[in-house]
């Protein structure tokens, strides 16, 4: 129970590896949020693990400010936040991605990271504790063609936590993320452009440990991070990925 008695955000924790980082979680004693653009997958995650359900789109501000709202209505305080909300393009050259997409990607994976800390940051620095996690990608340290703008913005994502941690250190407050190779979620065929098997066997030999990250894996790491056992790690970007980046 390394979480017993702390409450925790995870943005898109209604699947994928969010899911499996909010089951953790409550598995070890954390009242948890299950935030998400997808209202029926988030109620039934939020009822699975006896935690709240909450829509919010986190690339938008007034979305956000609602959300931090609602917290401070019902906890009063907030122990942790996982920013894992994150979306990517389809592989294609550089300059086929489109102005929509590019901004899209940007907003959600970015500027997300950046209103939750406008707006749940003053209250972490007032109690002088707190934990955020950002869920970055190994496409941030080892980046793929054909992903350009994504691993752009899982990089942006890097710099940010470490940024971030010098910055709420003096304040009680750790900042940490975890970079995890692709795995069985909702985003793994956008990643490789098709889901087949042998696109699959081509994506697996590049992994050391031959298979992909799984929520599991996700949730196991992210616990760490954030509990106290951790007290002393900020401002790592943590490879979770099988030896993926060596």
């Amino acid at each position: 129970m390394r979480l017993q008695g702390k409450t925790a955000i995870v943005t898109g924790g209604a699947s994928g590896f969010g899911a499996g980082i909010v089951r953790k979680f409550a598995a070890e004693g954390a009242r948890v949020m299950v935030a998400d653009v997808n209202d029926d997958l988030a109620r039934e995650m939020a009822a699975e693990v006896d935690g709240i359900a909450h829509h919010v789109d986190v690339s938008s501000s007034d979305s956000v400010a609602q959300m931090a709202r609602a917290v401070h209505e019902l906890w009063g305080q907030m122990d942790i936040i996982v920013n894992n909300a994150g979306i990517t393009h389809l592989p294609k050259p550089m300059e086929e991605v489109d102005e929509g997409e590019f901004d899209r990607i940007f907003a959600v994976n970015a500027k997300s990271v950046y209103l939750m800390a406008r707006y749940f940051v003053p209250s972490m620095k007032a109690a002088g504790k707190g934990a955020i996690l950002n869920v970055a990608s190994t496409a941030g340290l080892s980046p793929r063609p054909n992903l350009n703008w994504y691993n752009a913005s899982k990089g942006w994502m890097i710099t940010a936590t470490k940024a971030m941690a010098v910055e709420l250190a003096p304040h009680g407050v750790r900042v940490n993320a975890i970079c995890p190779v692709a795995g069985e979620t909702p985003l793994l065929s956008s990643f490789m452009g098709e889901d087949t098997p042998e696109m699959r066997a081509k994506f697996l030999a590049t992994i050391p440990l031959g298979r992909f990250s799984t929520p599991e894996d996700m949730g196991n790491a992210a616990c760490f991070l954030c509990s106290d056992e951790a007290s002393m790690v900020t401002g790592v970007a943590m490879e979770v990925d099988g030896g993926r980046c060596i």
